[in-house]
């Protein structure tokens, strides 16, 4: 950014103070559009603005501008993108499931398996939870609201896999009796050992399966999506008789209302180990699938 003292200087042909004055008038008028969004309390942060419009999320007079350090005049017309309720799309995931199915929260103690940046925790904690221990293999991913929230016990560089309760709770802890899962690259199968051992009755749990990580790789096509219905069927009746095997019983399953960043239909599974409701068989949860694939990709 040019100092205001240049500008006074003018060039050799103009030379006058008129000429330096509307440079002023010019420098002044304009403004980094990640430092304008602050000031116009359009954000909370630079940083904040930085990442919305890094992700194409801000236009300015009817344009997305996408690099944060880009000058634009202060009277410019400026647009942020409809926010969603949650820190990311993953609370929007996870709160079809909590309303579909009437899953209470208020009060509870939970666990989120695979926090990332926060939208399955978010979720909770609008919805009343008490407390939510937040595993992620990761680091420094959750959102800083989540991450100096005093309901959330953040785990970070934890592998769920591999975390037995001793390593998790102290002896006077509250034990969760809901979980929240969500993970990529490793099979829910790998997991809900684990998840069984760090949670207690009625161990009601939420799973988004997502059928790119359960099937093997001769069923995955371009740009690793599953669009075969039965093929995705077959995830989730995988996973499920896992859960089964464990402990488990079938409670319901919708998909989520959006889908994955390739495009993939993802799943939510909800478990309960006192539940009464009979479980599905593969055809019918292939009439689920192939209702989540004409209602998504119509």
């Amino acid at each position: 950014m040019p100092q205001l003292s240049k500008l006074f200087l003018g060039s050799p042909k103009s030379g006058t103070i008129e000429n330096a004055h509307a440079h002023l008038v010019d420098f002044l008028a304009k403004q980094r559009l990640d430092t304008l969004l602050v000031e116009l309390g359009l954000c909370t942060s630079r940083a904040l603005a930085q990442r919305l419009i890094q992700a194409g999320e801000v236009s300015v007079n009817q344009q997305v501008v996408d690099k944060p350090g880009t000058e634009i005049d202060i009277t410019s017309h400026i647009q942020i993108k409809e926010r969603s309720r949650f820190v990311s799309r993953g609370g929007e995931k996870l709160v079809k499931a909590l309303e579909s199915f009437a899953i209470p929260v208020e009060g509870r103690i939970c666990i989120d398996g695979g926090i990332s940046t926060g939208g399955f925790t978010d979720c909770l904690l609008q919805g009343g939870a008490k407390l939510v221990y937040g595993i992620d293999v990761g680091y420094g991913q959750v959102d800083w609201r989540l991450r100096n929230d005093s309901r959330v016990i953040l785990r970070e560089r934890t592998n769920l896999r591999q975390l037995q309760p001793q390593q998790l709770y102290a002896e006077a802890d509250p034990i969760p009796d809901l979980a929240v899962v969500d993970v990529s690259f490793i099979s829910l199968a790998k997991i809900l050992p684990a998840l069984w051992q760090l949670t207690q009755a009625p161990r009601e749990a939420v799973l988004l399966v997502k059928p790119q990580f359960e099937v093997g790789k001769s069923r995955v096509g371009k740009k690793g999506v599953v669009r075969d219905p039965n093929d995705q069927a077959d995830a989730i009746f995988q996973v499920l008789q896992v859960a089964q095997a464990l402990g488990w019983k079938y409670q319901g399953l919708t998909w989520s209302p959006i889908t994955g960043p390739a495009g993939n239909i993802e799943y939510l599974l909800w478990l309960r180990m006192d539940s009464e409701t009979p479980s599905p068989d593969l055809e019918a949860i292939q009439q689920i699938t192939k209702s989540a694939v004409a209602d998504l990709r119509e």
